[in-house]
């Protein structure tokens, strides 16, 4: 029968989660790693990454997770494809329950379920992520020097990453639902002072559109009327959503948004539990981040089992 109970699981398998593993691994921790898909998270989505060191003619977002893959498999980090539904925290040894009725127990816990973008679900925007559909301004701003693009939504992410994308794009149009915005007073008076930066007030984008890569989208302003706007690149930043829905977020410490609460060491709250990579309250989530996360919170682990013992 498989070992149910292990020093230290890791929950999730995106760069923060095959960091921690490799280096609890390379630790010689009884380690396992759970998810429930394949391993790479958001990043299996990325097109090219060409910000990630070590990599200086870049690479594409599965290339880089195949290579941290297999370095955790170089150290014989045991994983396991499962889908856990619950994480109770209400005793020593943390469990976690699977979708199969099986449960796991561990003496630490390292959560990194990521998170996910909120998004328009509109004709085109599935098809053509990172075809010129992107959620990220900082990972593919580059890729769109001297081009026309345009950014989705009004909070303080959409206006501070249409500032930072002037320092590529010719143009950078704002698409707003409302006729103002709620970012803060000094990102909008910096936004409003580019020249580079137009707006769009009351309308909604309702279709991205393009052969083999974004060429012009639709929108519909709140008469109904409908009109083209041509663009090689649409950046979607309407917010993030934390996938927490099967954390115990009382108990770990949560911000308003539902991404979990750590100190500088990783570490929640709860004794024995840490959290690392776009899981965490925070305001950079890059995959330079989520690895250096993953390291320290494996690093935090090995101490507290220590301690533990």
């Amino acid at each position: 029968m498989a070992n149910t109970h292990h020093q230290l699981i890791i929950l999730g398998g995106g760069p923060a989660g095959l960091t921690a593993g490799l280096y609890a691994a390379r630790d010689r921790l009884q380690v396992m790693l759970v998810e429930k898909g394949v391993v790479g998270g958001q990043v299996l989505v990325t097109d090219w990454i060409d910000n990630y060191p070590g990599f200086p003619e870049g690479l594409s977002g599965f290339d880089l997770i195949e290579k941290m893959a297999a370095q955790a498999k170089r150290f014989e980090l045991e994983t396991k494809n499962a889908n856990v539904v619950k994480v109770e925290l209400t005793e020593a040894k943390k469990k976690l329950i699977l979708e199969s009725g099986e449960e796991l127990t561990c003496q630490t816990l390292i959560i990194c379920t990521g998170a996910r973008p909120n998004k328009l679900s509109i004709p085109g925007e599935e098809e053509l992520t990172g075809k010129g559909v992107s959620f990220c301004a900082t990972c593919d701003g580059p890729f769109f020097r001297d081009q026309e693009i345009l950014v989705v939504g009004g909070g303080d992410t959409a206006i501070q990453e249409a500032d930072f994308l002037t320092k590529f794009a010719s143009k950078v149009t704002v698409i707003h639902r409302r006729d103002e915005l709620r970012a803060t007073k000094v990102l909008q008076e910096k936004a409003f002072a580019n020249e580079r930066v137009e707006f769009i007030w009351n309308s909604n984008v309702v279709a991205i559109e393009g052969e083999k890569e974004v060429e012009r989208v639709r929108i519909r302003n709140n008469n109904g009327e409908e009109r083209e706007i041509a663009a090689s690149g649409v950046f979607i930043l309407i917010g993030t959503i934390p996938n927490s829905e099967i954390l115990p977020l009382e108990q770990l410490g949560a911000d308003e948004f539902g991404f979990v609460i750590t100190d500088d060491e990783m570490c929640t709250r709860v004794d024995g539990v840490m959290a690392a990579g776009d899981i965490r309250s925070k305001r950079v989530r890059q995959v330079i981040n989520a690895a250096g996360e993953g390291a320290v919170a494996a690093i935090a682990a090995e101490h507290y089992l220590y301690d533990w013992d």
